[in-house]
C-alpha cells in the first residue's frame, strides 16, 4: 500500500491537520492578538508544576475572553512543554536564591523520601520558591513580548496569520 500512486502521505497530512489549523488559527485574530495569545500560551506553559499548565490556560482563556484567542494560547502552551520540564530545578533553584530559602537535596534518597511522605513540609517550600521565580519571570517575559510587538519585529512575523478575504475550500475533517 506504501507505493499506490493515490496515496501521498504529506498531502493528506497538509490536507488534513496543517490547513484546518492554519484556518482556526486564522479565523478573526490580528497580529497584536496572536502576539498575545501565544506570548500567554508560552508564559502559561512554563508554570513548575506539570500538569497544571492546561487548567492555568483554560482559567486564563475564560478570564479574557475575546482578549486572546483560545487555541493559540493552548497550542503554544503544548509546544512549550519540554520548556517547562527544563526549567523546573532552575525555578527551584534561583527561587530558593532570591526567597533565601534552604536548598531542596535532588537525589534518589529524596525522592524516596517525597514518595513516603517524609519530605511534604520540604517539597512544599520547593515548589513555592519555584513558583515564585517563575511568576517573576512571566511578569518580566510579558512585558517583554509585549514591547517586542509593540517596536514591531513580532509584527512581521505575526503578521502571516491576516485574516485574508479568500474563501476557504477543499476543508474536510472525514
Amino acid at each position: 500500500m506504501a507505493g499506490s500512486p493515490g496515496i501521498n502521505p504529506l498531502g493528506w497530512l497538509r490536507m488534513k491537520i496543517i490547513d484546518p489549523l492554519i484556518l482556526i488559527l486564522r479565523r478573526g485574530l490580528e497580529p497584536k492578538q496572536l502576539a498575545f495569545s501565544s506570548a500567554l500560551g508560552v508564559t502559561l506553559g512554563v508554570f513548575p508544576i506539570c500538569g497544571v499548565t492546561v487548567f492555568l490556560c483554560g482559567i486564563a482563556i475564560a478570564l479574557l475572553g475575546s482578549h486572546c484567542h483560545p487555541p493559540t494560547v493552548m497550542i503554544f502552551n503544548f509546544v512549550a512543554t519540554p520548556l517547562e520540564l527544563s526549567l523546573i530545578v532552575p525555578f527551584l533553584r534561583f527561587g530558593e536564591a532570591i526567597t533565601g530559602g534552604s536548598p531542596f537535596p535532588l537525589s534518589s534518597d529524596a525522592l524516596k523520601k517525597i514518595l513516603t511522605g517524609q519530605a511534604s513540609r520540604e517539597v512544599l517550600l520547593s515548589i513555592l520558591h519555584a513558583i515564585y521565580l517563575c511568576a517573576f519571570s512571566a511578569v518580566v517575559g510579558m512585558v517583554c513580548c509585549s514591547t517586542l510587538h509593540a517596536r514591531g519585529p513580532l509584527s512581521a512575523i505575526f503578521a502571516v496569520f491576516q485574516v485574508s478575504d479568500e474563501p476557504v475550500q477543499n476543508l474536510s475533517f472525514g
